[in-house]
């Protein structure tokens, strides 16, 4: 079971509610995630430290292991805002990723996505890559059936390729 760690004050201030630790552990239960703990509970935090929670999110909730899945399925289950919905746009020039021959055999699927409108801050950023390290850890196994990579389309052009090579001649 992955444990999140999520900034107690971030996460209370975006609920709109101040909770104790038995509350807010009651809404964890009722919303079927566990807290483990919460660290303003163990004594004093050193100066300038901020009290984290630690959450342990079910297996198949892989929606749930960062700080923005979290608050945003938590913020849906407490009224406060509405589903997402999200929605294919067509595209007027269509990418291609080409999986080469080496690599057919043992990674023959390749899946990309394009996400525009995208806007990280650094601490987003730093949470995204952490819900991709958590991803590849857990439900890819540590990269043995699934490996995720990012990249910045700003930063890169086709064709795209999908290979093996050996770390000298990268």
């Amino acid at each position: 079971m992955p444990t999140l760690t999520v900034d107690k004050e971030e996460l209370f201030n975006y609920l709109g509610n101040k909770y104790d630790t038995e509350q807010f552990g009651e809404l964890c239960f009722r919303f079927g995630i566990e807290l483990e703990e919460d660290t303003s509970q163990e004594g004093e935090l050193a100066p300038g430290e901020r009290a984290q929670l630690k959450i342990d999110i079910p297996a198949n909730r892989y929606d749930l292991i960062c700080y923005e899945g979290l608050s945003r399925a938590l913020g849906i289950y407490l009224g406060m805002e509405e589903t997402p919905s999200y929605r294919l746009a067509p595209v007027a020039k269509p990418q291609r990723i080409t999986v080469a021959k080496e690599c057919a055999q043992i990674r023959p699927y390749v899946v990309g996505a394009i996400l525009r409108g995208v806007k990280f801050t650094e601490e987003r950023y730093k949470s995204f890559i952490g819900l991709q390290d958590k991803l590849h850890n857990n439900l890819c196994r540590n990269r043995k059936l699934v490996s995720i990579g990012t990249h910045d389309l700003g930063t890169i052009q086709s064709p795209f390729t999908y290979e093996a090579q050996k770390p000298e001649d990268i």
